[in-house]
């Protein structure tokens, strides 16, 4: 069974920054896409970011982009950081780490969203003004 463990949430005031990780455990594939995202209580999922394990090639919401990085830890490739620049009151959510198994030969953030095998407990990231 996969497992995602998520930490770094907080309380942040707007232009803060934040640093999300995950650790993942339970699969044995070469090629996934571990990702974020986030999901108010009655909303919808939104996607933030993701990478692909076998090459590291990076995608971004474009709510996010220019201001989020996503990246392998080079110590533990199984560990994925999502830095979190600039926040904004908008980025308040529960963040969540998921993992995409089978991921498409060209990876979106629609594809992600759609593929998800597992995810995480959550972690609530909190922009206060």
């Amino acid at each position: 069974q996969v497992h995602l463990v998520e930490s770094g949430g907080g309380l942040v005031h707007v232009g803060d920054s934040l640093r999300l990780s995950c650790t993942a455990s339970g699969f044995s594939r070469d090629d996934v896409v571990i990702g974020w995202f986030r999901q108010a209580p009655g909303k919808e999922r939104e996607g933030v970011g993701c990478v692909r394990s076998s090459d590291s090639s990076a995608y971004y919401d474009a709510s996010v982009k220019g201001r989020f990085t996503i990246s392998i830890d080079n110590a533990n490739k199984n560990t994925v950081h999502l830095q979190m620049n600039s926040l904004i009151p908008e980025d308040t959510d529960v963040y969540y780490c998921a993992i995409d198994l089978n991921p498409t030969s060209q990876v979106t953030m629609v594809d992600f969203l759609n593929g998800l095998d597992w995810w995480g407990q959550g972690t609530q990231v909190t922009v206060d003004v």
